[in-house]
């Protein structure tokens, strides 16, 4: 798919996206010291506490927006608490200094990772942690509301879910669709109690979710059947759970995931999809047209105006990357074109970061990090994602 010049509307928002628990020294949460597919241990990342002022820059070159989120389990050190003052001076330090070169903020107040208390009273199948949360977004707002242009309560409930109870993935590691049922439950209550809360104190800042958007498709004749349910569960079932309350359809995109029957299983390596000479990153098959299939079924399903919340590709050759930036937004243009109310593009991610079960090996980032000793480095993915940002689109091909 080539590109030539592409100008989104007036005001387009342009960002990047990144996680506290992906980008700090681990602390007190419960992906504390699981050990990665790549063998590393998630406890150092992207030491980020240690070079906010240069992030700064970073974030503000590649882009005028920022999604991000706190370590609650920082913030937060039990039930109730009242929040740690010192890190919230600091994560307030942080956010002013991007709002004062014009940054608008998409604050996420919960993506993947819980406190060790939270854990303990009984995680997300226990009713009784849900007015804890709701107290931990009450001190959100009444901390950093007056810095935030909008809220995303939850990230890709979906893909929480399955990792950390159907697959086994993520903490706390479970198989076991009733818990499955009751931490979705659960989540989608805590997200309905918690726009109230934001609209009582900012009645005009959008409030969403972000969801994770996968194309399934069945590898073989008999895959027909696990596609189908994993798209309805997926796409819709944990989807439809999250939509009340929300100003806004928050989308990720990434892969096309190729199901098998008996057992259920994905083609999701590399060198699965190698014999089936399948395009793909370091992760999933590279099918970049699901993200313009997806944005159109969820304006078609709900209505709503959407946000790109996440995009990207897992590699560490820029020009792989270059490649599908150009991919996905010249798709996106067209659904803009087609009648879409989108309003902005956060690129996955900043900088390079620790990348959940998988480890800091699997690359996302713009700014390159050496996990030893901290340096950033602009990528040339990144100088050509800064050009996006200036010219409010793809600039002409040389």
């Amino acid at each position: 798919m080539s590109a030539n010049k592409i100008t989104f509307p007036p005001g387009f928002i342009w960002g990047t996206s990144t996680a506290a628990a992906q980008i700090e020294t681990a602390y007190n949460h419960d992906w504390l010291n699981v050990k990665s597919k790549d063998g590393h241990t998630f406890n150092r990342t992207s030491d980020h506490e240690l070079h906010r002022d240069e992030d700064v820059g970073y974030i503000t070159a590649l882009g005028n927006a920022y999604r991000m989120s706190v370590a609650w389990w920082r913030l937060q050190p039990e039930p109730f608490a009242k929040f740690d003052k010192q890190v919230v001076a600091e994560y307030r330090s942080f956010i002013a200094k991007l709002k004062a070169r014009n940054t608008y903020i998409m604050m996420v107040l919960h993506h993947f990772t819980n406190p060790l208390w939270f854990v303990r009273e009984g995680s997300w199948e226990n009713g009784n942690t849900v007015p804890m949360f709701l107290d931990y977004v009450q001190q959100m707002i009444d901390n950093f509301g007056d810095l935030v242009n909008n809220w995303n309560t939850f990230n890709e409930p979906a893909v929480y879910l399955f990792n950390s109870r159907l697959q086994g993935a993520f903490p706390p590691f479970k198989k076991s669709l009733p818990a499955f049922y009751k931490a979705l439950k659960n989540m989608s209550r805590a997200h309905r109690l918690s726009v109230p809360l934001i609209k009582a104190a900012y009645p005009n800042v959008p409030v969403g979710i972000s969801k994770n958007a996968v194309i399934f498709a069945p590898q073989n004749l008999l895959g027909w059947l696990p596609a189908k349910l994993a798209d309805k569960l997926f796409m819709e079932y944990v989807a439809d759970h999250f939509i009340d309350g929300c100003d806004y359809w928050g989308m990720s995109y990434y892969a096309k995931i190729r199901l098998t029957p008996f057992p259920v299983s994905e083609v999701d390596t590399p060198g699965k999809l190698d014999k089936m000479r399948l395009p793909h990153d370091k992760m999933w098959e590279y099918y970049p047209v699901g993200m313009k299939e997806s944005v159109l079924r969820y304006h078609k399903r709900y209505g709503k105006p959407i946000f790109i919340t996440e995009s990207g590709i897992c590699t560490e050759n820029s020009d792989v990357r270059i490649a599908s930036i150009k991919d996905y937004l010249t798709l996106l243009h067209q659904c803009i074109q087609e009648g879409v109310d989108l309003k902005g593009y956060f690129h996955w991610s900043t900088i390079d970061n620790f990348e959940w079960n998988l480890g800091p090996t699997y690359r996302f980032g713009l700014v390159q990090v050496d996990f030893e000793t901290g340096k950033r480095t602009m990528k040339k993915c990144g100088e050509f994602y800064r050009k996006v940002v200036q010219n409010n689109g793809l600039p002409d091909e040389a």
